[in-house]
């Protein structure tokens, strides 16, 4: 019996190497693809996609006479549903070389140009300016500040990008230009994101006691963990404890978000809207929280997936809504008419005495 069951195993094994070998190349990348996907993707059921259909769908369509310009669109209709900014499929030697699902935010639909984002940003500038802030500092490539005599203004452009050893004399040098200040605007708007360990980093300079970050589990292969999940990690925010005497600031905060502040930006604004001194002014934030999973297919197209969950302390999930604020303030396009942004003004009223 034993032996029998041997031989069969041994023959389906066979069989299903067989089968594999037979596949063409085009139609082996499609496999590998929709395979990877089906493991590791975290967000099928929330982005309302039938993944399983989607097979359905498109792997009829592939063939050994399948071209590689065919077989790139081919995989991007597949994708194209998830509306995910973390989902990428990069090709080389095709004239559309990457393909990314997400959905235009409102804010680069408003400003939908080069030109028009570069106005928005003097358009900030003047703002302060006006509002009697002085000249704009940097302090390594992620920060650029300002203050007047009662407030700060701490434009964050990325969350990556800088060591660890060198953020932190910068974030002292930000906030002891900062001393004395009454509140502090943080501006993560247009922030592409980065990583956990340069959000925490920064967050840490403005928690004012232990508090639970983020929580975060993530997708493994099929049978691997409940669901094919890992189990809950807590990361928690803590006070920094390497600061300078002035490089720390509990005072009210104004955050500034729009749906163009993506990833580590969207876990920055989640970590920071735990703290009771901190008030979320614009629209909310992209939505897309997860690492990248990177992968590359054997023809060397490369491609990225969300397998990751990220939640809030509360156990909320965030992921395609973005974190939600406390006042909303959109940006538009009659601003630059106006010389004047709506988000900074209502910070400067927020954090003025009442």
């Amino acid at each position: 019996m034993n032996f029998i069951r041997l031989s069969l195993f041994l023959g389906i094994v066979s069989a299903s190497l067989v089968v594999g070998a037979e596949l063409s190349p085009p139609e082996k990348n499609f496999e590998i693809l929709w395979k990877t996907f089906n493991e590791r993707y975290a967000f099928f059921e929330l982005r309302g996609v039938d993944w399983q259909k989607q097979y359905k769908t498109y792997r009829p369509k592939v063939s050994k006479e399948t071209t590689d310009e065919e077989l790139f669109n081919i995989m991007c209709d597949m994708l194209k549903p998830l509306k995910d900014g973390h989902v990428n499929l990069k090709a080389k030697g095709l004239r559309r070389k990457a393909f990314n699902p997400d959905e235009l935010p409102r804010f680069l639909e408003e400003f939908n140009s080069p030109k028009l984002e570069k106005s928005y940003q003097s358009m900030v500038r003047k703002t302060l300016k006006d509002q009697v802030y002085g000249d704009f500092k940097k302090a390594t490539a992620l920060f650029e500040y300002s203050r007047s005599k009662d407030f700060g203004y701490l434009l964050i452009t990325e969350f990556e990008g800088v060591r660890p050893k060198k953020l932190g004399p910068a974030l002292d040098e930000v906030l002891s230009e900062m001393k004395g200040i009454k509140g502090l605007i943080i501006d993560i708007r247009l922030n592409p994101g980065g990583t956990d360990q340069c959000l925490y980093q920064i967050a840490s300079r403005f928690a004012d006691k232990k508090r639970v970050g983020h929580i975060r589990k993530s997708k493994r292969k099929s049978g691997e963990g409940e669901d094919g999940f890992s189990e809950l990690k807590t990361r928690f925010l803590k006070p920094a404890t390497d600061a300078g005497p002035n490089g720390t600031f509990t005072g009210p905060i104004c955050l500034l978000t729009h749906g163009a502040s993506y990833s580590a930006a969207d876990a920055f604004a989640m970590v920071m809207t735990e703290l009771p001194h901190v008030t979320i002014i614009g629209e909310p934030t992209n939505g897309i929280f997860s690492n990248m999973l990177e992968k590359k297919l054997p023809n060397g197209w490369k491609y990225t997936l969300s397998f990751q969950v990220y939640y809030a302390a509360d156990k909320k999930c965030y992921e395609g809504k973005g974190i939600p604020v406390d006042i909303e303030v959109l940006n538009k396009r009659e601003d630059l008419e106006k010389g004047e942004d709506p988000l900074i003004m209502k910070s400067i009223e927020e954090l003025s005495p009442k």
